[in-house]
C-alpha cells in the first residue's frame, strides 16, 4: 500500500500526539502518526501514578490520563490520521516510511517533513555487566511496570532495586503497596538520578533506604534469583574493598538509565550527539537532515512528559511550516555549548534567521551545587545569567533567551554553572 502526507509522525505517545496537534494548527493538511503498540500513548500507558500535567495542562494527571488529553486533542481533527499496531522498519533517504503492519501489510508513505518521537528504551543487565548466574528474576523496571500495572502479574516478594531513576523510585512504592518487601535501592553515583518528589514520596514515605556510592557485586542464584551481594564503590567507582554485604532476595529491578531510541535516525545518518544520545537539532528541532525533525526522550531524556510535549509542539509546527515552506531560512548557525558545571544544552545549535523569536534550551546539570548561578554568554560577551538555588543532575533546568537578546546573537553561546 503507498499512501503519501505532509507531516509523518513516528511515535504516538505524549510527544507524538503533541506533534501532531501542533502541525496541524500550523496549517499542515495531512498529518499521519505511526505508533508500534496497539494503543497510542506510549509508555504513559504503563505509569498509573499522578504527577503528569502540572506544566502542560496545570492539572494533575496519571499517566493514561495524561495520554487521554493528548489524543482528545487530535482525535477530532479531520487532517490528522492514526495506525497502531505498525512497525517502521526503514526510512529511505527521500523520506518515505516503511512500514509493516499485521492487518495492512507492508506499507510505502511517501513524507513531505517528517518528525521523530520514538522515545526511549531502558539500560539493560547487559550494558552494566553485573557479574554471576543468569537467573529469573532480574527485570528492568520499566518492564516490571508494565507487569504489575497493565498484566496484574507480581514479580516476587523481596525485592532490590539497582539504580535511583524515576521509573525504579516509582516501582519500589508501587512494590510496596502491591505487598513486596522492598529491602534498598542502591546508587552508583554519590548523588540521586531521580526527582527529589519522588525520593521523598516513594523511598522517605515507605522506609525504603537509599544506599549511595553503592552497586551490586554480584548476583546469586541458578534458576531463581536468591540474592545479591552490594558493595561501596569510591569516586571512581572502584569497588571498596570489606564494603560487601549481601542482600537475600528474589527480585531484582534496574533502573540504570534511558538510552534514546535512535535506529531509524542512524540508518538515516543523522548526526546523533555523543551525550545525549540523540539527534544534534536546532530550536526548531531540525536536525542536520533536511526535513527531518525530533522531539520527546528520542531527543534527549526528559523529566517530565510535560517538558516532552513542549518540544513536541516546537517540532511539530516547524515540520509543518516547513512543508509550506514558510520555516524561516537559517542565514547563519551557530553552536550552543555546555560549559563548567553542565552536562548538555538541547538545542545544540541556533539557526539564525533574522527574524529571531523567543528560545527556549533544556539544560541538564553534570553534578549536584547549591547557590549557583547560570550565565550565558556569546563569544565570550555575557548575554544572560540567573541564579540557580537548588541544582541536581536529575532535574532539568529550562532557561529562556528572550526575542530581543536572541536577537543580539551573533557568534557561539557557552552556557556554564558556576558558584
Amino acid at each position: 500500500m503507498n499512501k503519501s502526507y505532509q507531516v509523518v509522525i513516528i511515535g504516538g505517545g505524549p510527544a507524538g500526539l503533541s506533534a501532531a496537534h501542533s502541525a496541524s494548527k500550523a496549517g499542515a493538511h495531512s498529518v499521519l502518526v505511526i505508533e508500534r503498540d496497539r494503543e497510542l500513548g506510549g509508555i504513559l500507558q504503563q505509569c498509573i501514578h499522578n504527577g503528569f500535567g502540572l506544566k502542560h495542562f496545570k492539572e494533575e494527571l496519571t499517566g493514561p490520563a495524561y495520554a487521554e488529553r493528548c489524543y482528545d486533542m487530535v482525535k477530532n481533527l479531520p487532517n490528522v490520521d492514526f495506525i497502531t499496531d505498525t512497525m517502521v522498519i526503514d526510512i529511505l533517504p527521500d523520506k518515505t516510511v516503511v512500514a509493516a503492519s499485521p492487518q495492512q501489510g507492508l506499507l510505502r508513505i511517501t513524507a513531505g517533513a517528517l518528525v521523530l518521537a520514538m522515545g526511549c528504551r531502558e539500560r539493560t543487565r547487559g550494558a552494566i555487566r553485573i557479574p554471576g548466574q543468569r537467573p529469573a528474576g532480574v527485570f528492568t523496571a520499566g518492564a516490571a511496570q508494565r507487569m504489575v500495572n497493565m498484566e496484574g502479574y507480581i514479580p516476587g516478594q523481596r525485592a532490590v532495586i539497582l539504580g535511583s531513576g524515576d521509573i525504579g523510585l516509582i516501582m519500589a512504592r508501587r512494590l510496596s503497596l502491591e505487598g513486596v518487601k522492598v529491602l534498598a535501592c542502591l546508587e552508583l553515583a554519590p548523588y540521586s538520578n531521580g526527582l527529589t518528589r519522588n525520593i521523598v514520596q516513594c523511598l522517605d514515605d515507605y522506609g525504603i533506604p537509599l544506599y549511595l556510592s553503592h552497586t551490586i557485586a554480584k548476583i546469586h542464584g541458578q534458576d531463581r534469583l536468591t540474592g545479591v551481594t552490594c558493595t561501596k564503590v569510591d569516586e571512581n567507582c572502584t569497588p571498596v574493598g570489606g564494603s560487601e554485604f549481601y542482600l537475600e532476595c528474589d527480585t531484582l529491578l534496574l533502573s540504570v538509565g534511558l538510552i534514546p531510541e535512535n535506529e531509524l535516525s542512524k540508518k538515516l545518518e543523522i548526526p546523533l550527539h555523543p551525550l545525549t544520545g540523540g539527534p544534534i537539532v536546532d530550536q526548531y528541532r531540525h536536525t542536520m537532515r533536511e526535513g527531518v525533525f525530533a522531539a520527546g526522550n528520542v531527543v534527549h531524556v526528559h523529566d517530565l512528559a510535560d517538558f516532552a510535549s513542549e518540544e513536541a509542539e516546537i517540532a511539530g509546527r516547524a515540520a509543518a511550516l516547513y512543508t509550506l515552506g514558510q520555516l524561516p531560512k537559517a542565514q547563519s548557525v551557530i553552536e550552543v555549548n555546555a560549559g563548567d558545571g553542565l552536562r548538555t544544552v538541547v538545542p545544540q545549535r541556533l539557526s539564525l534567521t533574522g527574524e529571531q523569536e523567543e528560545i527556549r534550551l533544556f539544560i541538564r546539570p553534570s553534578a549536584p551545587q547549591r547557590g549557583a548561578t547560570l550565565s550565558t554568554a556569546c563569544g565570550g560577551a555575557p548575554l544572560a545569567s540567573r541564579p540557580i538555588p537548588v541544582a541536581k543532575p536529575g532535574e532539568m533546568i529550562i532557561s529562556t533567551i528572550t526575542a530581543d537578546k536572541a536577537a543580539r546573537i551573533d557568534k557561539d553561546l557557552l552556557l556554564e554553572l558556576r558558584k
